[in-house]
């Protein structure tokens, strides 16, 4: 078997990283990887935090110090998890934001007009 060099990606870690797109900067310190550092630039980030999850796994395992890919992995299945249950748990909670002020607008709305209930 020969050795794969790591700045050679293995086509079985390319793929989107939930973790990387959700905490990109504490992924990024854990998985030694600074370029998610640059989500701290406003309006950049919008863009870049897209980037950290295309690119999250190339760059942990470049800078990484795996013995193999099912290690790596491993590690970043965690991430993963909880990456993606707070993206869920994010966008819940957006929506519940917005139908909870629609329903005080139109609360308000109502309850305002004298033809209401006529």
């Amino acid at each position: 078997m020969e050795e794969q060099s790591f700045h050679e990606t293995p086509q079985e870690i390319k793929g989107w990283n939930w973790g990387a797109f959700m905490y990109n900067i504490t992924w990024g310190i854990g998985n030694k990887t600074y370029l998610p550092l640059l989500c701290l630039i406003p309006v950049f980030n919008l863009v870049w935090v897209f980037v950290c999850g295309f690119k999250g796994n190339e760059w942990a395992w470049q800078k990484g110090d795996y013995k193999d890919v099912e290690s790596f992995l491993k590690v970043q299945k965690t991430w993963n998890r909880a990456g993606l249950f707070s993206f869920i748990l994010f966008i819940a909670l957006v929506i519940f934001y917005f139908l909870f002020f629609a329903a005080i607008i139109t609360s308000l709305t109502n309850s305002n007009n004298p033809y209401a209930g006529a």
